[in-house]
């Protein structure tokens, strides 16, 4: 819309804007970052009132935003608001029921895939430790996720070949209010230094609310992501940075091969390696594609980073589904993923949590 010439007609038309008759059209003002006590008010306004230290909640998140560089939006926050409540209720470190005996079954399904006898886990967990009490006894008796983290580390130091036998296998791999996983915590630290004190190690700092809100919001929030929904990241906050853009890829990859795939977002097996479906599936397509197996696999490889969707691979695997089908296809799609874990008490999916975090997230936005 033009300006118009005379101050009246625009002082009417942004009066009516006001009461939701009409919208103001006028040139943005000059793009700002916002105060720290404006964001501060926003979350005043968002965070619940019965929340515990809710200050301490507000100052660190807005914090979090400035050291991160993203936009304080109500959007952005409410996203925030949504996933905290979803995953811990504003607690730091909540109770959860049962989580020793949850803990004792992970400990015993690690041991069957990796090879290790039963008999030698359960050998050393019923070793008694330095307070009287087996080990066995004490993750029992844990209540909290600090508290299994904790005994679990000083088992693995302590015992007979722990170290060797049960390293990196610590149940506890999500932390904090905000339940970070650890492997991204690390990964994002590498590529950005962590802007507060450390006291301890990176792995600790996820149990505070501080050090899990900021790898939190970065793990929602720091990266592009070609979603028109936030339901997307929410989804990929519960698996992994664009998942539900891959998961959209292999949709797409199933249409031009004909191949069933399960849409769950992982391009490549766990170890990086070879062999996984998806890429067997491209590479019955190679000659249509007009790539080269290595070619196919260098452009997976890229599957956790937004320059994936620039490469040929993606743009022609899309042109060829959609060709196919003879229509367009999303290029977001909620993953297929059941969830595991010593926390979970019942089988969940990555779209349970998507759908339940959105409904909180549409609800913080309406007010």
């Amino acid at each position: 819309m033009r300006a118009f010439g005379r101050p009246g007609p625009l002082i009417a038309l942004c009066l009516s804007a006001a009461l939701g008759l009409a919208a103001c059209v006028s040139p943005p003002p000059a793009a700002r970052e916002a105060r720290p006590e404006e964001t501060r008010a926003l979350l005043a306004g968002i965070i619940p009132q019965a929340v515990r230290d809710r200050d301490a909640w507000i100052e660190d998140i807005e914090a979090d935003f400035r050291a991160l560089r993203l936009a304080p939006t109500r959007a952005n926050l409410c996203a925030v608001v949504a996933v905290i409540e979803q995953e811990s209720g504003f607690r730091v470190d909540p109770v959860v029921p049962d989580l020793g005996e949850r803990a004792l079954r992970e400990i015993d399904a690690r041991a069957e895939r990796a090879d290790i006898p039963l008999v030698l886990v359960h050998t050393a967990l019923d070793l008694r430790s330095a307070d009287g009490r087996t080990w066995r006894e004490r993750i029992l008796a844990a209540r909290t996720e600090k508290d299994l983290s904790d005994i679990f580390e000083a088992f693995t130091a302590q015992v007979p070949l722990g170290q060797r036998l049960l390293a990196r296998w610590n149940p506890i791999r999500t932390r904090g209010p905000m339940q970070v996983n650890v492997a991204f915590a690390e990964r994002f630290e590498q590529e950005r230094a962590y802007p507060y004190p450390l006291h301890a190690t990176l792995e600790d700092e996820l149990f505070s609310r501080r050090g899990s809100l900021y790898f939190g919001i970065a793990h929602l929030l720091a990266y592009d992501a070609p979603y028109p929904r936030y339901l997307y990241r929410f989804a990929d906050y519960n698996a992994a940075q664009y998942a539900s853009r891959n998961a959209a890829f292999q949709h797409a990859v199933s249409v031009a091969s004909g191949t069933a795939l399960t849409s769950d977002g992982a391009l490549l097996p766990a170890d990086g390696g070879r062999g996984g479906a998806t890429e067997a599936a491209l590479i019955s397509l190679a000659p249509r594609l007009k790539l080269d197996p290595a070619q196919i696999h260098a452009a997976l490889e890229q599957g956790r980073q937004g320059e994936f969707e620039r490469t040929a691979l993606y743009q022609r695997v899309f042109a060829l589904a959609e060709q196919h089908a003879r229509a367009s296809l999303p290029r977001a799609l909620l993953p297929h993923i059941e969830l595991h874990g010593p926390k979970l008490s019942r089988t969940l999916t990555t779209q349970w949590y998507a759908r339940r975090v959105d409904g909180r997230f549409q609800r913080c936005q309406r007010g």
